[in-house]
């Protein structure tokens, strides 16, 4: 019991980056809103892919300014997770914010997201472009004053019929996204330690399409 709450413990004590060298210092921000109404929504999927990394890794997400955010050491890099607190529209302020903060190089960077125009589970990986209509993008690119940035693009389908658009990217998974859901994460996991292990090229090549 004691090593159990030691471990837990040792978790929460530092979350900032104890690295120096910048190169090794990297910043993943999954997207989402705050709240019980929006956590288990399509639009927080970048929320939902940074759980299932800190649920593996034993790590606890602290509240901190702009967001929560804990860190995770893997091979001699440090990661700093954050997932912002602004709400979706003003994503960028926090990832402006904590990269200046840490002293993070901006290909360093990784902003995961959900997107309407790729298959459910689908994964795409670029290193710019457009915000493509989605605001938390979009204010992301006015923050930063850039378009060239790397971004992590979770399919979620457009197939919303009827509904109007805003309803379906705010309203829960189908049953049977749900259950294809757990594996999609696992892989969105490894996705990111791709991305400090192996850079984004190699990253692109490995999981775009997959």
């Amino acid at each position: 019991m004691l090593t159990f709450f030691g471990r837990l413990i040792a978790k929460k004590k530092s979350t900032t980056l104890e690295e120096d060298n910048p190169m090794k210092k990297f910043l993943i921000v999954g997207l989402g809103n705050i709240g019980p109404k929006y956590e288990n929504t399509r639009h927080n999927i970048g929320f939902k892919i940074l759980d299932r990394l800190a649920q593996n890794e034993n790590l606890i997400f602290e509240p901190a300014k702009l967001g929560d955010i804990t860190t995770y050491k893997i091979k001699g890099r440090s990661l700093l997770l954050l997932k912002p607190s602004t709400y979706m529209n003003l994503s960028g302020k926090a990832v402006l914010y904590w990269l200046q903060k840490e002293k993070i190089p901006i290909e360093n960077l990784l902003i995961i997201t959900d997107d309407l125009n790729l298959p459910f589970g689908t994964i795409r990986i670029k290193t710019k472009g457009s915000d493509g209509g989605h605001n938390g993008l979009k204010d992301i690119q006015l923050q930063l004053g850039t378009t060239n940035y790397n971004r992590f693009r979770f399919g979620i389908d457009n197939e919303f019929g009827r509904r109007n658009q805003i309803d379906f990217v705010l309203g829960e998974w189908e049953p049977e996204e749900e259950t294809q859901l757990s594996e999609r994460l696992e892989q969105s996991v490894e996705v990111i330690k791709s991305f400090a292990l192996a850079g984004i090229t190699n990253t692109m090549n490995s999981f775009n399409g997959k």
